[in-house]
């Protein structure tokens, strides 16, 4: 199993609390809501389901949390990955300012969700910083802020010396704090919101891939690779970046572009260490173009991650670059050796912009999370879940609704990530 492989999940599955029982489905079942996927998206709108009365049932492919949910570096980030302004400048005078309000809360929608289930994932709210890289990338901070600050948001943008009492480390020219923000271990979240599902009354199912959809009028049928079928009023697609190539839907594979991101832990570091290095307990990432992230865990563990797959000679060059970044970063920690490595895919779009698809009659999608996929993923599976309880209509979501559109390039430009990223993480190593 692809999870069981340590370069797969790392130090997040070595780390988690065990997943809750979950079986392949057998025999056939009927439920209000199948939907397809355990990540964030998925598991928030069946909890949201069930909680509302709704029967909503959960396939997943492989394990909870198998994508990205179980992989990626656990910053709770509110907003998307573009600046705030872009959403009504893109989205319109409508959506835009709306999915402005429903992101900027959802750090808040996370953290209210993991204390009202007790869901132990080690969750930290301090803020997160995101960490000039020179002049420019201070000056984009600065607007950032300024945008931000104009909305009310609780932003405050730090000189130089303020980051590196908050980072530990004098590389940066400044950065940007969201109080709104904060870290968690990512896969035990993913697990803790599958548990409340379960425990609100949906059902779940793992290594149960959907290999086929039918239209049988009054409901759609699902046929899982092991010939197990689902009849559902409504579906919900929630693969995002693990979407199957060739599958029941192709149109949200051959959508998004594969972004290589990776990360290395350490061991604990040593209590001298853990005071100096983001003693606050922010995460953090950088304005670089192949940029850098890092994070402590509970244990003190500094998590370290940057652009890359570490498969072939990209496993060598990524982590012989993290050794000497991380020395450069924080020359304490010079010779100190990773103890984890893992990766996995993020999904971009063409505008850096999360999508929502109706895909066929009651057949909705939400995908293109853009590396930002925690608050937004409950968000949106939140949102799902009010669209099928007659809550709010669909001319009320926090996104206008399209139609998939291939990306330009895709092999093309997924080569260039993955193959780009070992070019300037090699000559980095070297310098």
């Amino acid at each position: 199993m692809a999870e069981r492989d340590p370069r797969s999940h790392g130090l997040w599955a070595a780390s988690a609390p065990p997943a809750p029982e979950a079986s392949p489905l057998q025999g056939h079942a009927t439920v209000d809501v199948a939907i397809i996927g355990a990540g964030y998206t998925g598991l928030s709108a069946a909890l949201h389901l069930a909680e509302g009365g709704a029967s909503a049932l959960v396939l997943e492919a492989h394990d909870i949390g198998f994508g990205g949910s179980g992989r990626n570096v656990g910053l709770v980030n509110a907003g998307m990955w573009v600046m705030p302004a872009a959403l009504p400048e893109r989205l319109g005078p409508v959506h835009g300012p709306r999915l402005l309000e429903r992101l900027g809360d959802g750090p808040s929608v996370v953290f209210d969700l993991i204390e009202r289930h007790g869901i132990a994932c080690e969750a930290v709210r301090q803020g997160t910083l995101h960490c000039a890289v020179g002049a420019s990338g201070f000056r984009g901070l600065g607007e950032r802020a300024r945008q931000w600050q104009a909305l009310g948001a609780p932003v405050d943008l730090l000189d130089a010396d303020a980051a590196a009492r908050l980072t530990g480390t004098t590389a940066y020219r400044g950065a940007l704090l969201d109080r709104r923000a904060g870290t968690l271990q990512p896969l035990a979240y993913a697990r803790g919101l599958a548990r409340a599902a379960q425990a609100a009354g949906a059902a779940l199912h793992t290594q149960s891939p959907v290999a086929a959809v039918g239209d049988e009028g009054s409901h759609w049928r699902l046929t899982t690779a092991h010939g197990a079928t689902v009849d559902a009023r409504w579906v919900l697609v929630a693969t995002n970046a693990y979407s199957a190539s060739g599958g029941p839907w192709p149109g949200l594979d051959e959508e998004l572009v594969r972004f290589p991101y990776f990360n290395l832990a350490t061991r604990p570091l040593s209590e001298h260490q853990r005071a100096t290095i983001l003693p606050q307990r922010q995460g953090a990432w950088d304005t670089a173009t192949v940029l850098s992230s890092f994070r402590l865990d509970a244990a003190g563990r500094l998590v370290f991650g940057s652009v890359g797959a570490l498969r072939g000679a990209g496993r060598a060059i990524h982590r012989d670059w993290g050794r000497r970044a991380l020395a450069r970063l924080f020359p304490s920690l010079r010779a100190i050796d990773f103890d984890h490595e893992w990766y996995g895919h993020i999904g971009m779009t063409r505008d850096a912009l999360p999508r929502l698809h109706r895909l066929a009659r009651n057949t909705w999608s939400f995908s293109g999370y853009n590396g930002r996929g925690i608050a937004p993923g409950t968000v949106f599976g939140r949102e799902f879940a009010r669209l099928v309880l007659g809550q709010c209509s669909e001319a009320g979501m926090a996104l206008p609704v399209t139609a998939p559109r291939a990306a330009p390039l895709r092999a093309a430009r997924e080569a260039f990530y993955e193959l780009g990223a070992r070019a300037v993480h090699l000559a980095q190593a070297r310098g």
